[in-house]
């Protein structure tokens, strides 16, 4: 902001090391006069608190969210649809961006604003924390309808990350309709299942 660029997007993603549910990429601009107390790394905070910091972003800052759903990660790997997501999230955003932060190391192609990748950078700027937290709490909520879909998996508790209990799920009764069938043990668990039907 210093140097010019007034409207400055905060961009992180949730999401990109499960095994199921979607990525999910917020863009946020914050309004410089009422930045919320206590922005930090989502990761970092209690499920409360970012609850909580998450009405405070919505009530107070321009926001954009996109999903990329299993088919999308299916068809441009895990990478490009995160790329993918974070340009569609700075378009998507009611005010045009100056300049985008994007958490990482890579920088989406094609984006309308000079940008900078920053690793490390829900930790290190405010507007990609504001980011990181819209994103994890949006992905949080979707694996709640998808624990309600599919009770089975028990997305609600491990987010659809490689838990002991979300392998031994996948083991026993195969993938579900909200797995990425392009990440090895959901296609392990596939084959094993065809396998035992086929031997029985």
């Amino acid at each position: 902001m210093a140097s010019g660029r007034l409207c400055v997007a905060g961009v992180d993603e949730a999401g990109r090391g499960p095994l199921a549910g979607p990525v999910v990429v917020s863009a946020v601009v914050l309004d410089p006069a009422r930045i919320p107390q206590g922005l930090d790394d989502s990761k970092k905070l209690t499920a409360q608190k970012r609850e909580a910091l998450h009405a405070q972003i919505m009530a107070t800052a321009h926001v954009a969210v996109v999903i990329a759903p299993p088919q999308v990660i299916a068809r441009y790997n895990i990478r490009g649809a995160t790329l993918w997501a974070m340009r569609r999230a700075v378009l998507g955003l009611a005010v045009a961006a100056d300049y985008a932060l994007i958490d990482g190391r890579d920088v989406p192609q094609g984006l309308p604003c000079f940008s900078e990748a920053v690793i490390g950078g829900d930790g290190l700027s405010v507007s990609i924390a504001a980011a990181s937290i819209i994103a994890k709490v949006t992905r949080d909520r979707m694996c709640a309808i998808m624990d309600c879909d599919e009770p089975a998996f028990g997305f609600s508790s491990h987010k659809g990350y490689s838990s002991p209990q979300h392998l031994s799920a996948l083991a026993t009764h195969g993938p579900g309709r909200h797995h990425r069938m392009d990440f090895a043990p959901c296609l392990e668990a596939a084959a094993a299942r065809r396998e035992a039907f086929t031997l029985s």
